[in-house]
């Protein structure tokens, strides 16, 4: 399970489009340690990348990652939820792709961006 953690202000090189610095929670379900290794996620005016560190999330944990989000603020926070893609290493050294759906609408990550979405108009 992935979900928006902390994220807020950002700036902008392009009109109507913000690119923020945020924190993406990720919870380990599963019975043994996980390194996440990469996150990328791609929807209508959202792309989430990670900033290229790996974090170790024990059992039934939460690991903080540093995300970079790029909000085009007119279509960003529609209904659908963001298919996040996360590249996980088990114990057993291998890795999976998974995909979750990440809710931006009203989360952390909107409410974030709605002042300075509103400045950038």
């Amino acid at each position: 399970m992935a979900f928006p953690a902390g994220g807020g202000g950002g700036g902008s090189d392009v009109a109507g489009v913000l690119q923020m610095d945020a924190l993406l929670a990720v919870v380990n379900a599963g019975p043994a340690p996980i390194t996440l290794r990469a996150v990328t996620g791609q929807g209508p005016g959202v792309v989430l990348r990670d900033t290229g560190q790996s974090r170790l999330v024990r059992p039934g944990g939460v690991g903080w990652i540093d995300v970079k989000l790029r909000l085009e603020c007119a279509t960003a926070f529609g209904s659908e939820p963001l298919p996040v893609r996360l590249s996980v290493e088990t114990a057993d050294r291998r890795t999976r792709e998974v995909t979750y759906p990440v809710a931006v609408r009203d989360s952390v990550w909107h409410r974030g961006a709605e002042v300075p979405c509103e400045h950038l108009g």
